[in-house]
């Protein structure tokens, strides 16, 4: 008999879990303010901004990310993978969820165990952009289902594409022939993903963020039908809305499943059956023999009512075979909306257009197109999978981390004249509702430096827009209740708006702290400004005028908080930097570093714009410096004189202010013993950009094994990870401090990039392999949060630093 091996091939370092299986004690969330959707997350499905779907572990699809910037939950028991199967006249068939409904719904359904005879029934595995569903113990024939969509590296087209597709294998390993039936119900949604709110109001949680008002049209599936579409080779269901117009609303358009027709097997369909009653409107059929009774009808869904298609693929494998059964989901969704009637189109419809209509068209694509984009995706990881100086718990973070790219309420707005790959951006984390915090994205976004650097431009590049602007409207600053406008023309800002608003045009949407008042914000736009430049071929001289006049202007504003006039601003003692719960006074470590190294960038910069002169002319904000003013040589040497004499003046001080011989001080002024994890970001910048040193390397060196050994062993012995800030014995300084007890995954990925630039790999690794496992093995993956605690809580997940691990990627890489 034929032995071929019906498994694909799964990488072996894929995060893995028995299907089904439970977690013994999850994590749960710290406040409950804060999103806590328990620990059955799997991998998303869906490109940039396209929207999202996700399927869990135990195989039910419940995550709805089809509306920009929002967040649903739910299991949807009808969209769902069946199998039935038929071998020496003994049949099974069952929905391939270990979830039941639990509102009663699909009674008539058989559900897939967790487990039978004491065997695990399979097992889930995932490594983005693919992830692999292993069946065993229930079925005689083998079979699993990979499940991807085509986001690859350096493409800015495919990788837009709301498609998903599921290729299932079987193979037969006995000695009589097997017939299957693999069967894909869905549910018709169209219309559900926007807010009913049209004005939600906005309010302040009791963490001191704000939040607004998010009702979907959950169910409401009046005028819904589903239309069979028989297309040469190709059959499937598209299901829509009798409202849709040429120009679709938010939440408008199509929806389709389909698959291929082939000699060999049979294709059977069912296009409008009953998702909320018992099932056995298709089940009676499927569980019978595999098929479904062909009924195409299109009568639209009443009031009250919900409908869904189902097609079915059956066939019969002889001894020793194998056979592949793909299918394809795709999702039409032209429009995202926003607050005050802005609505932008996404970045998909630049290749299929506006009108909602193109569902068909985009499962053409994939049809054609499927094998090649896995070919792609396996050709741009395959170099950092074969890597042997990278262990594989490495390689599979790096990669999975990358899911917040597709849940992470992400916005990819079609192409412009000023925006040639669109404009791009991905929320702070989903309790924290706004794009691009400029201060998490410092370390979070070295994933989209490296894979997709044009988008990671257009994000810097909307920042520099919004340097200049001014917006007067008072808010309520939720941490002390005192009144502040919400931006000042010259301060960097903390976030590109919110989608209950404006993104990219309506910035610093927070309000917990005044982010005007932040001391670490300007220099992290300059040093991000620098690093996409020189690690993008240091050739994109445009990108660097586009973002000159920003710098001057930030630094600038920055340097009126040097009340002292010593080089270097001062904080303020309100939280004032990005860990705002936690109080900083005069020179600090973390912003005076970033600082130093944010001078030295702009000097860099500066020097390279005098060297290659604006080709496209360029028009500054009104008001703001005249063109040859700001572009003339003399301008920019002037401005890099200035900053010179900053920096000379301030290295110094650093020093004498900070230094304490082991490590840096917290600060100049709170008298703190705290050894902070992050004190030197500042220095970790300037190695990474090619710049001089801003501390002496022995004292980097003195200070980065200070806190390995205080925030890291000294802490719980190193179960959980670096905390923020303890004192040196790894005790803290106040047991009541939120922030400086706290495990940040991010700040951890960081740390341990630069601890692996300095020479310390050995101690990076091990910070890194106990925070992936704090991750993965406690019900956080593919919803990874901010923040850990040593009581097994987490705060605010899918959050966008901790794709900081990609920083540890790009250190190693350099040292090669």
């Amino acid at each position: 008999m034929n032995q071929q091996n019906p498994i694909p091939n799964i990488p072996a370092i894929s995060w893995n879990r028995p299907i089904g299986l439970d977690w013994d004690k999850p994590y749960t969330v710290r406040y409950s303010s804060n999103i806590d959707d328990g620990p059955w997350h799997g991998m998303p499905l869906g490109g940039f901004g396209a929207g999202a779907t996700g399927r869990s572990p135990r195989g039910d699809f419940n995550l709805w990310h089809l509306d920009g910037g929002e967040h649903i939950y739910q299991n949807l028991p009808a969209c769902q993978f069946s199998v039935f199967e038929e071998t020496k006249g003994q049949k099974q068939a069952y929905a391939l969820s270990t979830e039941l409904p639990t509102d009663g719904s699909l009674s008539a359904w058989q559900w897939y165990p967790r487990e039978k005879a004491g065997l695990k029934t399979g097992t889930y595995h995932a490594l983005y952009p693919r992830s692999w569903f292993v069946y065993e113990n229930v079925f005689t024939a083998q079979l699993s289902c990979e499940q991807f969509s085509p986001i690859l590296a350096g493409n800015y087209q495919e990788t837009s594409y709301p498609i998903a597709i599921f290729e299932w294998t079987a193979h037969n390993p006995t000695d009589e022939a097997i017939t299957l039936s693999i069967m894909l119900s869905w549910q018709n949604t169209v219309g559900w993903f926007t807010n009913s709110v049209k004005t939600p109001e906005v309010r302040v949680r009791d963490d001191g963020s704000p939040v607004y008002e998010y009702k979907p049209r959950w169910g409401e599936s009046t005028d819904n039908f589903n239309l069979l579409v028989e297309d040469f080779h190709r059959i499937g269901c598209t299901m829509t809305k009798l409202s849709i117009a040429d120009e679709p609303a938010e939440g408008e358009g199509q929806m389709a499943i389909a698959t291929f027709i082939n000699a060999g097997m049979e294709v059977f369909y069912h296009t409008r059956w009953n998702p909320t009653g018992t099932g056995e409107d298709i089940w009676h059929y499927f569980a019978l023999d595999g098929s479904l009774i062909d009924e195409e009808n299109e009568l639209p869904a009443t009031e009250g009512e919900q409908i869904g298609v189902a097609i079915s693929v059956r066939f019969t494998i002889r001894p020793g075979k194998n056979r592949k059964i793909p299918f394809f989901l795709v999702w039409d969704l032209p429009v995202t909306d926003f607050g005050n009637g802005v609505s932008y189109y996404r970045r998909y419809t630049d290749f299929y257009g506006r009108n909602g209509k193109n569902a068909w068209s985009m499962i053409r694509t994939a049809m054609k197109h499927y094998q090649t984009w896995r070919e792609n995706i396996e050709a741009w990881q395959n170099p950092i999978l074969q890597r042997e100086d990278l262990p594989n718990w490495l390689k599979m973070a790096l990669l999975n981390e990358l899911y917040d790219l597709t849940s992470g309420g992400t916005i990819w707005a079609a192409a412009s004249d000023s925006a040639p790959y669109g404009q791009f951006a991905v929320l702070e984390c989903l309790d924290y509702r706004w794009y691009e915090s400029l201060d998490v994205r410092l370390y979070g976004s070295f994933g989209l430096l490296i894979l997709w650097p044009e988008l990671e431009k257009s994000v810097l590049v909307a920042f520099a827009r919004a340097v200049s602007t001014a917006d007067d409207t008072l808010r309520i600053i939720g941490y002390n209740q005192v009144s502040a406008v919400r931006k000042v023309a010259g301060a960097t800002p903390h976030d590109l708006g919110a989608p209950n608003e404006h993104p990219w045009e309506m910035t610093n949407y927070t309000s917990y702290q005044d982010c005007n008042q932040w001391k670490d914000l300007s220099s992290d736009f300059v040093l991000q400004v620098y690093r996409d430049f020189l690690l993008t071929g240091a050739d994109d001289y445009e990108f660097l005028w586009q973002s000159w006049s920003a710098i001057t202007e930030t630094l600038a504003y920055l340097k009126g908080f040097d009340k002292d006039n010593d080089g270097i601003p001062e904080n303020e003692g309100a939280p004032d930097q990005t860990f705002d719960d936690w109080q900083l006074r005069g020179v600090s470590a973390y912003c005076g570093g970033l600082w130093l190294a944010a001078l030295e960038a702009a000097i860099a910069i500066g020097k390279v714009l005098i060297e290659h002169p604006r080709e496209i002319p360029y028009y500054p904000p009104k008001g703001f410096y005249s063109e040859v003013d700001k572009n003339s040589v003399d301008a920019i040497n002037n401005q890099v004189y200035l900053y010179q004499g900053w920096l000379k003046k301030g290295l110094p001080i650093y020093q004498e202010k900070l230094w304490n011989g082991e490590y840096y001080r917290l600060d100049s002024e709170s008298n703190s013993e705290v050894v902070m994890a992050d004190q030197l970001s500042g220095q970790f910048y300037a190695k990474l950009l090619n710049l001089e040193d801003i501390v002496p390397a022995e004292c980097a060196l003195s200070a980065l094994k200070t806190v390995y050994n205080s925030c890291f062993k000294n802490f719980h012995n190193g179960k959980f990870g670096a905390a923020n800030g303890v004192l040196p014995d790894g005790s803290p300084e106040n047991p009541n401090a939120t922030h400086p007890l706290e495990v940040w995954t991010g700040i951890n990925f960081g740390l341990a990039a630069f601890m692996v630039q300095i020479g310390m790999k050995k101690e990076a690794l091990e910070i890194t392999e106990v925070v992936v496992g704090q991750i993965y093995e406690n019900g956080l993956q593919f919803r990874t949060p901010e923040a850990i605690t040593v009581m097994g809580t987490f705060r605010a997940s899918h959050y966008l630093r901790a794709m900081a691990i990609w920083a540890i990627y790009l250190v190693i890489e350099a040292k090669r």
